[in-house]
């Protein structure tokens, strides 16, 4: 599906295409941190402790690096407060909240579909190709 540049700066968008801008767009909403993240401030604005907490499993440099992307891309708005030590809060952008509405969608597919999927340990691999994919 392709559609009209509103900003005109390219023809159009069409995610298959290669060289299309809309893939970056694409790689970090896909990305399981930055799903989570914004699905973690759908509720309101958080601070990073808040978040780090509510996304259990993400490490302190790749949170960071999460936030920072979803701020670069206008997902995310950051605010400091001045204050001794220094405030730090995180919520959705406009662009953010309705990027959430696709993502809570998937988030509660998998949620509701997980156990129908083949039971396979999480360790296993094989060899494909000359590549190791997860079973």
């Amino acid at each position: 599906m392709t559609s009209v540049c509103e900003t005109g700066r390219h023809r159009t968008h069409d995610v298959y295409e290669a060289q299309c801008p809309c893939r970056a767009m694409l790689d970090l909403l896909a990305n399981k941190w930055s799903a989570l993240a914004i699905g973690a401030l759908e509720d309101g604005p958080l601070r990073f402790g808040e978040l780090r907490r509510r996304l259990e499993g993400v490490s302190p440099k790749v949170l960071t690096q999460t936030l920072r992307r979803l701020e670069d891309h206008g997902i995310l708005d950051r605010v400091v407060y001045p204050s001794v030590p220094l405030h730090v809060e995180y919520s959705l952008s406009e662009l953010g909240l309705s990027a959430a509405v696709p993502l809570a969608a998937v988030r509660d597919w998998v949620e509701r579909n997980i156990d129908r999927t083949p039971a396979r340990p999480q360790s296993s691999t094989r060899e494909n190709n000359g590549f190791t994919d997860l079973k």
